[in-house]
């Protein structure tokens, strides 16, 4: 079942993740959408027929940290999530959609059928954060070499270290 988060204004002085809200007033607030991973891209596909011409992000969140980040009842916690921002011009109105993906199966179906420009939001999610997109037509990587070993976005991707060499450095003045 497709959890849908009614729309609520931001506390007073900012909004509930501790930031300043940007909202003007009098604009509504964005629906946010939590579908599951079965859902999702019948969810998309309802939007898209319902004049939501337009697919703005597409984004991914490792929450390794943040087990336990607020989610509407029901909506199961995973490590992963992938973040669907939708916009209807013709209507102005924007949605969000926010799929909760496993760490032991990170596969979701690719948008790349409804949503063309998706295809790049799609390989940096899978090059970043390791997330695989079913049906995408050329899941290779975007940023990193193809030979690179890990996904450097994710919260337990160690940090390494690469010696910078600056070539015709002046010595000591």
């Amino acid at each position: 079942m497709t959890t849908a988060v009614q729309p609520t204004p931001a506390p007073a002085g900012g909004s509930d993740s501790g930031g300043a809200s940007s909202r003007a007033p009098g604009r509504p607030v964005q629906e946010v959408v939590h579908p599951t991973r079965a859902q999702y891209l019948a969810e998309v596909g309802r939007f898209r027929s319902n004049g939501f011409e337009m697919c703005a992000d597409l984004c991914a969140v490792d929450y390794l940290t943040h087990p336990d980040r607020r989610l509407p009842d029901g909506v199961p916690h995973e490590r992963f999530e992938v973040v669907v921002n939708l916009l209807s011009l013709s209507a102005a109105r924007r949605v969000r959609l926010r799929v909760q993906v496993p760490e032991s199966d990170p596969v979701v179906p690719s948008l790349f059928d409804l949503y063309p420009g998706v295809e790049a939001m799609e390989r940096e999610a899978f090059d970043l954060f390791g997330i695989v997109f079913d049906g995408h037509p050329d899941l290779t990587r975007i940023l990193m070499p193809e030979d690179w070993e890990g996904h450097p976005l994710r919260k337990d991707y160690g940090v390494g270290r690469v010696p910078v060499q600056f070539k015709g450095a002046p010595g000591p003045r």
